[in-house]
């Protein structure tokens, strides 16, 4: 695998844009000795963004780009002029690239279609100018909103690929052969095992105009589903099929057993996912040109019709009884639900911000304005949705378990008294 071009698998650094600071500046002109805040908002830093291309199929391209920083968006100006936003950084993924932390394995997002895009990371918001304080009692604020911060997280990037049926079977048995005979793919055949070493993908056509992804995953053996073998690595790109086709060799030219390579595929996918073996099954017996025991075949129906399970002869390389088992994989289709994809939609929740440093606490000068800073707190507030009334009554109950509170109302503090939290200011009530 060192040397595959094949890549599904990637682990990447990514850090959206920190917002640029807010202007505390005020306006200076001629014959206008007093003018008034107008110090501009800071730009918003850049996203860091999926973009969904139907013309990669392999994470190939990221391996050894590891790093991916958007920028930072610019401080604002003088005269209310704004900061520059940070440049967005877009990463363009196959169809099927489904995301998790890479810390806490947590499914962050997925895409599944052509050109969309996902925020996987916000730029932090850039800060609000001096002129948004402005009050009839403050007129000139000499403090600004600094921009959030940026957000950085390390993520996989795993890709599944998006086919309605997975060929499966032991290595050698013909899935590639199979692929090739029924759609235009052209998967390396040769006679001997693992001779694929990377999945394929091929679209069969079927009355006129119609048709279905087909995926020939590499040969599985036991122990697949621990590792064992090229199975540990592909069999996350059948995660989705809504079809499997069970490709067995029933010739007896190996010396094998259909009977138990058929019973030992099964017991690999439900060791590896149980809602993977529950998956709807066509049985092709293959290589029945050259089978030498007719009651391999036999056996194999009988075991195959007792679990429910329709069985199929065919000879992918004599083209035998392949269009009739192309027509049965159809007419199941269209009674199958769709491919599977993720749907929860990713939802970030708070982090856990430690409270225990000390906050800068200072008393302004007209005695009823609190000013407030520190790290921690910027780090609290760049998780709030002020707009939103559960996110503000979460920030409320870190405030008050963090002992903010109480070390105020030690100080003085009055009801009514404007408290400034990193630039945002509120009314203090008991």
């Amino acid at each position: 695998m060192a040397d595959s071009n094949f890549i599904d698998y990637v682990k990447i650094l990514c850090r959206s844009g920190k917002g640029g600071a807010g202007s505390r500046h005020f306006h200076r002109a001629k014959y206008v000795p007093k003018g008034g805040p107008d110090g501009g908002d800071g730009g918003r830093g850049g996203h860091i963004i999926l973009r969904g291309n139907r013309n990669l199929w392999t994470l190939l391209h990221l391996r050894y780009q590891r790093h991916v920083f958007a920028t930072n968006g610019e401080s604002g100006g003088a005269g209310r002029s704004f900061g520059r936003d940070g440049e967005d950084r877009i990463i363009e993924v196959p169809i099927g690239t489904t995301v998790f932390d890479a810390d806490t394995g947590e499914f962050l997002c997925e895409v599944t279609e052509d050109g969309q895009e996902v925020k996987l990371l916000r730029g932090g918001k850039g800060g609000l100018g001096n002129w948004h304080f402005a009050t009839s009692t403050n007129r000139a604020p000499r403090y600004a909103q600094p921009g959030q911060p940026a957000i950085e997280k390390a993520v996989v990037l795993e890709l599944k690929l998006l086919g309605d049926v997975g060929l499966v079977g032991f290595p050698n048995a013909g899935k590639s052969t199979l692929l090739s005979t029924i759609s235009a793919a052209k998967p390396k055949i040769a006679d001997y095992p693992f001779t694929t070493m990377e999945p394929s993908l091929g679209i069969v056509p079927y009355r006129g105009d119609k048709s279905f992804v087909m995926a020939d995953i590499p040969g599985i053996i036991e122990g697949a589903s621990e590792g064992a073998g090229l199975g540990h690595d592909f069999l996350r790109h059948i995660d989705r099929c809504r079809l499997l086709v069970h490709v067995v060799d029933v010739s007896g030219s190996e010396g094998r057993d259909p009977v138990a390579d058929f019973d030992a595929i099964n017991a690999e996918l439900e060791q590896y996912s149980p809602d993977l073996a529950k998956r709807p099954q066509i049985v092709a017996a293959n290589k029945v040109d050259i089978m030498t025991d007719p009651e391999n075949l036999e056996r194999l129906r009988a075991h195959v019709e007792a679990k429910g399970f329709t069985l199929m002869e065919i000879s992918a390389a004599a083209h035998q009884g392949t269009r009739e088992l192309v027509g049965k994989v159809a007419e199941t289709l269209t009674s199958l639900p769709p491919v599977t994809v993720y749907e929860p939609e990713y939802v970030p929740k708070p982090p856990v911000v430690d409270t225990s440093e000390p906050l800068d606490i200072q008393r302004l000068d007209d005695g009823h304005t609190w000013l407030i800073q520190g790290p921690w707190l910027q780090r609290l507030m760049a998780n709030v949705n002020f707009d939103d009334y559960e996110s503000r009554m979460w920030f409320d109950k870190a405030l008050r378990e963090s002992g903010l509170y109480q070390q105020l109302e030690e100080r003085g503090i009055e009801d009514g008294d404007t408290v400034s939290l990193d630039g945002y200011e509120f009314e203090y009530q008991y």
